[in-house]
């Protein structure tokens, strides 16, 4: 390589550095706009100028969100749901992945193409359904109706079948000849084999389900009832909209996904890979 090319090569780098920290500073600015104004009194926050400190410090949004709303309940409820649309939706999706790659029964390929045409269908289009059934069922207002909805994953199927194919034949061969059960086979051989998968899949099942919206927007009604997320939208005083306190309850809603990507980030990142690579 001529010190020319290498000049150009260099030359190269640094433009998609810069034009990648530009994006990267372009993307955070929401982010530490909305941080910096929860930080601000209500009279500063609705200035029509653009500051970037406070002038006065002030974490009175937060206490007001901590302890003149009903956070801690809305916490609650968006633990147990999306803990409970991790769980469900992971395991089931395993049982399915392991079931189509590794059994044989009538109509698997069926199935199958099942699983990869309901792929196809956006969650959005099932709402009205979704809601009719629910509410048949008296399940408005609850833990159970905001979960079930929310089980239609069938991405991580797709993934655990494909990582199941990849488990060599031997060592199916073998626990079979050692008289081994499909159940110990599966949680003897393929799940170790493929724990990372599920760690990553958990994580981001848990992050979507906390973030999710639309539908725990639509079948609670009842404030003591609703997930982080729909709750932060009833910070609000009888005087009108006090953005600060939208702004401080929103930062609290995101904490915890947040932390649990800085925490998880090498999983988090493989299982986007993932779904990507199922998307594409």
């Amino acid at each position: 390589m001529t010190a020319q090319t290498a000049r150009r090569f260099n030359l190269a780098g640094g433009a998609i550095t810069l034009v990648t920290v530009i994006c990267a500073v372009i993307w955070a600015f929401p982010i530490y706009w909305g941080i910096i104004s929860s930080l601000k009194p209500e009279d500063e926050v609705v200035r029509p100028v653009i500051e970037l400190w406070p002038e006065t410090l002030t974490f009175d949004h937060y206490w007001f969100a901590l302890t003149e709303t009903q956070i801690g309940s809305w916490y609650l409820n968006s633990i147990v749901t999306a803990l409970g649309v991790t769980f469900i939706t992971v395991t089931t999706s395993m049982f399915a992945g392991y079931a189509i790659s590794q059994l044989r029964f009538p109509g698997r390929t069926a199935l199958w193409w099942l699983i990869l045409a309901s792929f196809m269908v956006p969650t959005q289009v099932l709402i009205i359904n979704h809601f009719v059934l629910m509410a048949n069922m008296g399940l408005l207002n609850s833990w159970a109706g905001i979960i079930l909805p929310q089980l239609i994953h069938p991405v991580i199927i797709i993934v655990y079948k494909q990582f199941f194919d990849q488990v060599p034949r031997d060592f199916r061969e073998a626990a079979v000849m050692d008289n081994a059960s499909e159940w110990r086979i599966l949680f003897k051989v393929y799940v170790p084999m493929n724990w990372g998968v599920t760690t990553a899949l958990s994580i981001v099942t848990f992050i979507w389900a906390w973030n999710a919206f639309l539908w725990p927007f639509l079948a609670v009604t009842k404030t003591e009832m609703m997930t982080i997320t729909v709750g932060i939208t009833q910070v609000w005083d009888a005087f009108g909209v006090y953005y600060a306190r939208q702004l401080s309850a929103a930062v609290l809603a995101g904490f915890p996904v947040a932390l649990a990507y800085l925490l998880f980030q090498r999983r988090v990142t493989q299982a986007i890979t993932l779904s990507a690579g199922i998307k594409g």
